[in-house]
C-alpha cells in the first residue's frame, strides 16, 4: 500500500505536534527526507510513522544545521540599502511601513567624560526647583501650571512641603497624565485646561494669561533662553499651558545649558496627525532634517499608549516625529539662516514646521516671554521662559534670564 499524503501536508498533520523546525534550511532538508520516506510502503501505524519521521528529522537537522540549540538564534542586525529599500542580509524588499520605524533616539544629552553620579544630578534638580519655588511661588496664587518630566517632581515636592496653608487656595494645571498623577499624589488640587478656561472666563482679559506662573523643565536651553521640549512626549499640552501663563519659569540641571539649541540634544520633537505622519516626515527632510523618525513606543511601561504599528501615541492621540537638524542659530543671528543647508534660528524653524500640513505643534519654545506677550497685546504668544534655574552637582544653583 502506497502512502498518498503529500509530504508538506503530512508534516503539518502528523509531525508538527512533535517537531518544530526553526530554520529554513533544516525544514527543507526535513521535507526532502519525508518525500523519500513516503515513497516506501507504509507498514506501520500513523504513530510509528510519526516516530520514524521524528528520527528522520533529527538526522536531517544534524546534517543541515549541527549547531541548532534550544534557544532561538539572535536576529541579525538589519541594515537598509536606501537605493534598493532592502535588508542587506537577505536583499528581500522591505515593506514601506517599516522604513522609518525604529526606536526613537534616547532622551538624554550627549555626554563626554566620566558619567555624572545620578544622585548628584537628582540633588541638583531638587536644589533648582526649591529655589525657583521660593522665588516665584506664592500661596496667594489662584492658578499654577505644572509641567512634565522628572525634574518637575521636585517643584511639586517643594510646594507640598509648604503644607495645607501653602496651597489651600491654589489650583494646579497639569500638562499631561504624568503631571496629573503627580499633583494628585501630593494632595494638591488638579484643574485641567478645559475646566480652567471655562472657570476663568473674563478673569485674565484679552491676553488670556490665566496662570500666575508655569513651572516646567527643558531638554536644552540656549543662550537666549529659547528651549527644546517634548522629549517626554507632552509638548503640545506644555505649549498650551505656557501660552496661558503670565510667566514660564524653567528648572533644570546644568547639563541642559548650551550655547545654541541642538548642541547636545539631538532632535526637535514635532507632534503630528497620524494620517499625515509620513507627509510631515518628508517635508522635514526638505527643510534639512537628517533622517527624522516617528517615535516608537517605549518598551517599558509608561503613561503613553502605542499604535498597532508600534508608535508612541500622545495624550492627544497623535504621533511624534523626532527631527534632527544642524545646530540651530540664536534668534539674534537671523542673517545667517541658510535653508539650503538646513541652518535655522529657533523662531524661523518653528514657523516653517508649523506651516506643514499635519503638524499640531513644534517642541521649540522661543520668541516672546509672557510679560512681552502681554505688552504686545491680544494674539501675541509668550512661551519663552523668563528665567531658568540650573542646579549644579556641587549643590549650588545658577540662573539665566
Amino acid at each position: 500500500m502506497k502512502l498518498k499524503l503529500p509530504a508538506r501536508a503530512f508534516f503539518t498533520a502528523a509531525a508538527a505536534p512533535a517537531i518544530a523546525p526553526r530554520d529554513r534550511q533544516c525544514r527543507e532538508a526535513f521535507i526532502r527526507s519525508i518525500d523519500r520516506l513516503l515513497t516506501t510502503t507504509a507498514t506501520s501505524t500513523a504513530t510509528s510513522a510519526t516516530s520514524t519521521i521524528t528520527a528522520t528529522f533529527t538526522t536531517a537537522t544534524a546534517t543541515a544545521a549541527p549547531t541548532i540549540s534550544d534557544a532561538a538564534p539572535p536576529r541579525p542586525v538589519l541594515q537598509l540599502d536606501r537605493r534598493t529599500r532592502t535588508r542587506s542580509h537577505d536583499r528581500r524588499p522591505l515593506p514601506p511601513s517599516h522604513v522609518h520605524v525604529r526606536p526613537a533616539p534616547r532622551r538624554t544629552m550627549a555626554t563626554t567624560g566620566a558619567a555624572v553620579d545620578a544622585t548628584l544630578v537628582e540633588a541638583a534638580k531638587r536644589a533648582a526647583c526649591q529655589q525657583a519655588v521660593k522665588d516665584h511661588y506664592s500661596p496667594d496664587f489662584r492658578y499654577v501650571g505644572i509641567g512634565s518630566g522628572s525634574t518637575i517632581a521636585y517643584v511639586v515636592e517643594a510646594i507640598a512641603a509648604l503644607g495645607p496653608s501653602g496651597s489651600a487656595g491654589v489650583k494646579f494645571v497639569p500638562t499631561g497624565a504624568g503631571s496629573t498623577r503627580l499633583i494628585r499624589d501630593a494632595g494638591l488640587a488638579v484643574l485641567q485646561v478645559p475646566e480652567l478656561l471655562r472657570e476663568a472666563v473674563g478673569f485674565a482679559g484679552p491676553s488670556r494669561q490665566i496662570l500666575d506662573v508655569y513651572f516646567d523643565g527643558a531638554d536644552e536651553v540656549d543662550a537666549e533662553l529659547s528651549c527644546i521640549k517634548g522629549g517626554g512626549a507632552c509638548l503640545f499640552q506644555e505649549k498650551v499651558v505656557a501660552r496661558l501663563a503670565r510667566r514660564f519659569v524653567c528648572v533644570a540641571d546644568s547639563r541642559k545649558r548650551a550655547p545654541r539649541l541642538l548642541t547636545g540634544w539631538r532632535y526637535v520633537p514635532v507632534e503630528v496627525s497620524p494620517v499625515a505622519a509620513e507627509l510631515v516626515r518628508q517635508a522635514l527632510v526638505d527643510l534639512g532634517s537628517v533622517d527624522p523618525v516617528i517615535r516608537a513606543a517605549p518598551s517599558s511601561p509608561s503613561d503613553f499608549a502605542s499604535s498597532e504599528s508600534g508608535y508612541l501615541v500622545t495624550d492627544n492621540h497623535n504621533y511624534l516625529i523626532d527631527a534632527p537638524f544642524p545646530t540651530l542659530l540664536l534668534n539674534s543671528q537671523a542673517d545667517l539662516i541658510d535653508p539650503a543647508k538646513g541652518i535655522w534660528t529657533p523662531e524661523a524653524l518653528t514657523a516653517k514646521i508649523r506651516g506643514i500640513l499635519g503638524v499640531l505643534e513644534v517642541g521649540i519654545f522661543s520668541g516672546l516671554t509672557g510679560p512681552q506677550a502681554a505688552a504686545a497685546g491680544p494674539g501675541a504668544e509668550g512661551v519663552r521662559p523668563v528665567k531658568v534655574y540650573y542646579g549644579k552637582t556641587d549643590g549650588g544653583v545658577e540662573t539665566q534670564e
